[in-house]
C-alpha cells in the first residue's frame, strides 16, 4: 500500500490500514510526515486571535505531544490497562496514532469564511475518533471502550508533558536571543 492509501485509509477508518500501519517499522516517518503536515494545516486554519503563537511553535509543541502521548499510551496501555493479548512497542502506537492525524489535514481550511470553524472542529474529532481506533489496534484490545479510556488517561499526561517541555524548550530559546 502506498503512503497516500494509507493516509487515505487511515482517514477513512479501515482497521486493516492501521493494522499494516502497525506492523511496518518503515511507516514510521511517514507518520511523522504526516503529523508535521497535519499540524502546519492546524496552524494556519487556526486563526492568530485564537492562540497567540507562531505556526513553528505550535507545530513544534504538537511534535512534542505526538511522542509524549505515544509514550504515555503505551504506559497506560500496557501496564495500566491491558488486555490478556495487549502487546505493543512505542513505535507501533507512534505510527497509528501518527497516521490517525490525516483527517487533521483538512484543518487548513479553518481559514474559509463561516465555515471554517465548523470544518476545524469536524476535522479535529475526526481525528479523535481515528486516535481511538488507532490506540486500539496498536494495542490489539477487543474493547474500544478500553482503546477511549487509554485515549484521555494518555492524552492529558500528553498534554501536560508537552507543554511543560515546551514551555522549558520555548523559555530557553527567548533567554538565548535577549
Amino acid at each position: 500500500m502506498t503512503f497516500p492509501q494509507r493516509a487515505i485509509g487511515a482517514a477513512r477508518l479501515e482497521v486493516p490500514v492501521f493494522e499494516e500501519i502497525e506492523a511496518d517499522r518503515q511507516a514510521t516517518g511517514q507518520a511523522l510526515l504526516i503529523v508535521v503536515v497535519s499540524n502546519l494545516a492546524a496552524g494556519i486554519g487556526l486563526d492568530s486571535g485564537q492562540i497567540d503563537s507562531t505556526v513553528l511553535h505550535r507545530v513544534m509543541l504538537a511534535l512534542l505531544f505526538w511522542v509524549f502521548w505515544a509514550i504515555a499510551t503505551y504506559i497506560v496501555g500496557l501496564y495500566l490497562l491491558p488486555e490478556p493479548q495487549t502487546q505493543t512497542s512505542v513505535g507501533e502506537l507512534l505510527r497509528t496514532i501518527g497516521f490517525a492525524a490525516s483527517p487533521g489535514i483538512l484543518r487548513v481550511f479553518g481559514l474559509v469564511p463561516a465555515i471554517g470553524p465548523t470544518i476545524y472542529v469536524i476535522s479535529t474529532v475526526w481525528m479523535l475518533v481515528a486516535v481511538v481506533i488507532a490506540i486500539r489496534q496498536a494495542l490489539d484490545y477487543k474493547s474500544t471502550g478500553r482503546a477511549v479510556m487509554v485515549c484521555v488517561i494518555a492524552g492529558v499526561i500528553g498534554v501536560v508533558i508537552a507543554a511543560f517541555f515546551g514551555a522549558l524548550v520555548f523559555s530557553l530559546a527567548e533567554e538565548a536571543v535577549s
